[in-house]
């Protein structure tokens, strides 16, 4: 989809793309903004220049896999700005963190200060970025 590749793209470049006029591409655009199709628009910043050099992959476990303990992590988990994304997965752990911070320091404040003190939480398992190879946002349609 053209608003995936660059959502700064205006209508009429987007209809001159696809052979329409702009009021019907307008129209559809809008239809898949109020389908859901279209959650939000934003910008992909590079963490380096505003210091938020460390990218973490945190693998969780939880002590049990009880309903407390799970909605008291994900209600505690949301709070902490430096977690980009938490997924909720099956396999060896129960969540996968996305974590960017600005260096070591940074990551072991968030583990020691925020993480630690999450009820329930057993195990924690980093893997730190060392080079993006591949980090792409769009979906293929």
């Amino acid at each position: 989809m053209l608003l995936q590749q660059n959502a700064k793209q205006n209508t009429k470049e987007i209809a001159d793309k696809i052979g329409l006029t702009i009021s019907p591409t307008f129209e559809r655009i809008k239809k898949l903004e109020q389908q859901g199709y279209i959650k939000s628009y934003v910008a992909i910043l590079n963490g380096k220049k505003i210091d938020k050099g460390l990218l973490v992959y945190c693998h969780i476990s939880l002590a049990t896999h009880s309903k407390e303990l799970i909605d008291n992590f994900k209600a505690e988990i949301t709070a902490f700005p430096e977690i980009m994304a938490c997924l909720h997965v099956s396999g060896s752990y129960d969540f996968l963190l996305k974590i960017s911070v600005k260096d070591m320091a940074g990551y072991q404040e968030l583990v020691v200060d925020k993480l630690s003190v999450i009820k329930g939480i057993s195990n924690v398992q980093s893997s730190f970025v060392m080079e993006s190879i591949k980090n792409e946002t769009a979906y293929v349609l």
